[in-house]
Parts: structure tokens; sequence; C-alpha cells
């Protein structure tokens, strides 16, 4: 079974993407499922269903979303393997800028949306950083500089990655997509195998529920703001 980690943040188009990708795929006999990993609530499952599509969702809650994937992903994955399925995607909630669900040896995509700004891919960190394909969205909306200018900035941030433009609401450019997706690699180990880039390491003292506020209620991995005193005269 093949599986496939799609990132990026909210409303960039991750669903739509996913749909139109696997359509072709579906229309050919392979047999695909996804897993969706979200925070507090989710509708896509049913989105996912429509389309035919096995569907798992999981609710981190209060939980770190990509503590939540890491800690979950090899049981989602034999949910696949049990139901036969050709191919898996992983989609994420795409919450955290700092945080990668992408795991060495299985094909990794983000997914960006151009009316986002330009100066977003240098925003978005590792999920960006460690792809192999990079969706651009909602690029027929913005001019053809701004397209231009976009690609260029994910380029800065990632030169390996291969870049593709999708409509998410034709689906215009998703069957290239789905073509990569059915030549990804299948054989690499999950079960001790490795993230591509570890996830937030805080754990302090509002992780476990603490809500109040000052010095003394601070406890665990801290980090402080380098500030400069201002002395006033007067």
């Amino acid at each position: 079974m093949k599986l496939i980690t799609v990132a990026g943040p909210p409303s960039s188009g991750k669903t739509s993407l996913i749909v139109h990708a696997l359509r072709p795929l579906r229309a050919a006999g392979l047999k695909m499922g996804v897993v969706k990993f979200d925070c507090l609530a989710s509708a896509d499952a049913a989105v996912y269903e429509t389309e035919g599509l096995p569907v798992l969702t999981g609710l981190a809650g209060n939980y770190c979303p990509d503590h939540f994937f890491v800690t979950n992903i090899e049981e989602c994955a034999a949910w696949g393997v049990a139901r036969g399925l050709d191919i898996l995607i992983s989609e994420s909630a795409g919450l955290c800028n700092r945080c990668a669900p992408h795991l060495r040896g299985f094909l990794a995509v983000c997914v960006l949306d151009t009316l986002a700004g330009v100066e977003t891919p240098r925003k978005i960190g590792p999920m960006l950083k460690t792809a192999d394909l990079v969706v651009i969205t909602k690029s027929d909306i913005v001019s053809q500089a701004e397209r231009e200018v976009f690609a260029y900035r994910v380029r800065q941030v990632n030169a390996e990655a291969d870049i593709l433009f999708v409509n998410g609401i034709t689906g215009q450019g998703a069957g290239e997509i789905g073509q990569m997706w059915q030549e990804a690699p299948e054989d690499a180990p999950l079960t001790g195998g490795r993230l591509r880039f570890s996830v937030p390491s805080s754990v302090c003292s509002y992780c476990f529920g603490q809500t109040r506020i000052g010095k003394e209620f601070q406890h665990g991995v801290v980090r402080k703001m380098p500030i400069e005193e201002v002395s006033h005269v007067g």
C-alpha cells in the first residue's frame, strides 16, 4: 500500500485536491482511502464518503495534532491494509506552520493557497521545506505575475520539490498529480521509520491544562523572548 501525506494551511484546498486527484485513479480500478487528522471537528468525512472513499477521522482535541498523527499513523496504515487499499492519503489538520507530518520514504505533499499572499511560503516551515510535491491552488484568481512570484517564493524555500498548479473547483491539473501519486514509493518501512522533521518539543504547564498567567505557574520547557530594558528619563 502506498501512503501519501498531504499537509498545508487551513482552507488551502487540501480536501478538494485529494478528491480531484483520486477520481481518475478510482476510475482505473484502484482502491483508495483517506485518514483525516484534525483538531476539534471535521466535516470532510462526508465529502470523501460522497466520493465512495473509505475515510477514518481522528480528532486531536487539546493534544498537538502532529503528536497525535505520529502516535496513530501505524494503526491508520494497518486500517488501510486490512481494507486492501492501494493508496492511503493522510490529510493533516494544517494548524501549525511549525509542524510537518511528512515521513521519510513516503511521498510528501504540501498544498498552498496563492490568496494567502506572496510572503506565505517563507512562513510555512518544514511542511513546505521537506515536501516532495508542492501544489499551488486558487492561482486562477490572481494575475500571472502573482503566480510567478508565488512560485518563486516557494522555490526559495524548497528548491527540490516539484511545483504544480491546480484548480480546486474544476480539478484542472489534478490528473497529473494523481499520476504522481500512483507512482509513489510503497516499500518504505513505517514501523521503525522516521519523520522528516521533529514535531514541536515544548512540554510545559500550559500543555497540561494550566490557565493562570505568571512566572510561578510556568513550568517545564518555557522559552522567553529577549526584551531589552528601556530606562526612562524624566
